[in-house]
C-alpha cells in the first residue's frame, strides 16, 4: 500500500534512542486491560434483554482497545514520572473503561447519521435493530459511562471528561456543515478531526495524569500527545479510505465521498485539480461525482501530502512523551506513534 512504502524511510527519526528495550504497547498495556469488556458490560447492568443484546454487540471483545491501552500506558508513565509508581489507580483504570464507552456510543450515533451498514466486519446496531432503537443503545451507553465517571468523584476529571461528549457533538456539526472559502476548508477539517476523534484521547490521557500527577506541565504533555496521536490517527483514516480495500477495514471504502464529506486526501487533491471545488462545494452529490473525486485523488499527491502531515502530528506526539522520565511505557508510547502511521485498517 502507498503509505507503507512512503513512510518506512521517514519515521526514523521517532525511532526510539533510549536505553529502553522496545516495548510493545499492546503487551505491556494487557494486564491492566485484563476483563476490560466484562468490567464495561458490568457498568451496562440492564433488565431488558434486547437493550442488554445491543449494549454488548460491539463489546464483544474483539475490538483492539485501541484508547483504553493509550490510556493505561499514559497512566504508568505519568505515575513513574512522578513518584516511580508502576501500577496503575483504580480511577485511572476507570478513565480507560470510561473513554471506550464514550467512543462506542459515538460510533453507534455516528451509524445512525450517516446510515452506516458495516462497523467492524459486521453489520450496523442500525441495520439490525433500526435506528430509533440504535440512538436509545447509544444514548444508554453514553449514561452509564457519565454513573461510571461520577462514581470517580473527581470534579475536575468529570470536567475534563465531558469536554470529550461536548466536543463529539460540535465535531458532528462541523462535519454537518462546510466552508466555501477553500482556506478556510483545511482548518474546518482539522478543527472537525480534532473534536471528533482527538478530544477523547487527548482528555482522557489529561484526566489520568491529573490523578497520578500535581504537575500542570505533565497534564499538558499528556493532553498534547494524546491530541497529536488522535489528529494523526484520523488522517490514516482517511487515507485508508482511498487506499485499502473494503474487506480489510471491516467497512465500506470511499465511504466519506459517498457521505458527501472532503477529507485530506481530497483537500490536498483540491489544490492539484481545482476541477473538484464544485464537487466538495455540493458534496459530490451528482451522478458520478464519487468516482471522479476518488480518481483525483489517486492521480494527485493527496494520499501522500496527507501522511506526511500524520508524521508531523506523530512527530509532534513523540516530541512532548519524550520529555517524561525514561520508562517501558513512555517508549511503548513513542513506538504507537509509529504503529499509527503502519497501521493498514
Amino acid at each position: 500500500r502507498f503509505h507503507h512504502t512512503s513512510t518506512s524511510h521517514l519515521c526514523s527519526c521517532s525511532k526510539t534512542v533510549s536505553d529502553e528495550k522496545y516495548q510493545d504497547p499492546f503487551q505491556l498495556g494487557r494486564k491492566d486491560l485484563k476483563n476490560l469488556y466484562e468490567d464495561i458490560k458490568k457498568e451496562l447492568l440492564v433488565s431488558a434483554a434486547e437493550l442488554k443484546e445491543m449494549c454488548d454487540y460491539y463489546f464483544d471483545g474483539k475490538g483492539k482497545a485501541f484508547r483504553p491501552m493509550i490510556v493505561v500506558l499514559m497512566a504508568r508513565a505519568c505515575n513513574i514520572h512522578h513518584n516511580n509508581s508502576k501500577e496503575v489507580q483504580a480511577s485511572q483504570r476507570s478513565v480507560a473503561i470510561i473513554a471506550e464507552m464514550i467512543h462506542t456510543a459515538s460510533l453507534v450515533h455516528d451509524d445512525v447519521i450517516d446510515d452506516a451498514n458495516s462497523r467492524r466486519g459486521k453489520r450496523t446496531l442500525n441495520q439490525i435493530w433500526g435506528e430509533r432503537k440504535a440512538v436509545l443503545a447509544g444514548d444508554f451507553i453514553l449514561s452509564a459511562a457519565s454513573v461510571a465517571l461520577a462514581r470517580i468523584g473527581n470534579t475536575t476529571i468529570i470536567s475534563v471528561l465531558t469536554q470529550v461528549i461536548e466536543d463529539l457533538v460540535r465535531g458532528e456539526f462541523l462535519q454537518l456543515g462546510s466552508k466555501e472559502n477553500e482556506n478556510e476548508r483545511f482548518a474546518h477539517y482539522l478543527e472537525k478531526t480534532f473534536k471528533k476523534t482527538a478530544s477523547l484521547i487527548a482528555n482522557s490521557c489529561k484526566a489520568v495524569s491529573i490523578l497520578g500527577c500535581p504537575d500542570p506541565k505533565v497534564h499538558e504533555i499528556a493532553y498534547q500527545y494524546g491530541k497529536n496521536v488522535g489528529i494523526a490517527f484520523q488522517l490514516i483514516d482517511d487515507v485508508l479510505d482511498f487506499t485499502s480495500c473494503a474487506d480489510h477495514l471491516g467497512k465500506p471504502t470511499a465511504a466519506d465521498l459517498k457521505l458527501g464529506l472532503a477529507t485530506g486526501p481530497v483537500l490536498f487533491a483540491c489544490q492539484q485539480f481545482p476541477e473538484m471545488n464544485a464537487m466538495i462545494m455540493r458534496r459530490f452529490s451528482k451522478p458520478g461525482d464519487v468516482e471522479r473525486a476518488r480518481k483525483y485523488v489517486l492521480q494527485s499527491d493527496g494520499v501522500q501530502q496527507t501522511t506526511y502531515l500524520a508524521q508531523r502530528y506523530c512527530h509532534a506526539a513523540t516530541r512532548e512523551i519524550r520529555k517524561l522520565r525514561p520508562s517501558p511505557e513512555r517508549e511503548a508510547l513513542v513506538h504507537l506513534t509509529e504503529m499509527v502511521l503502519m497501521r493498514d485498517k
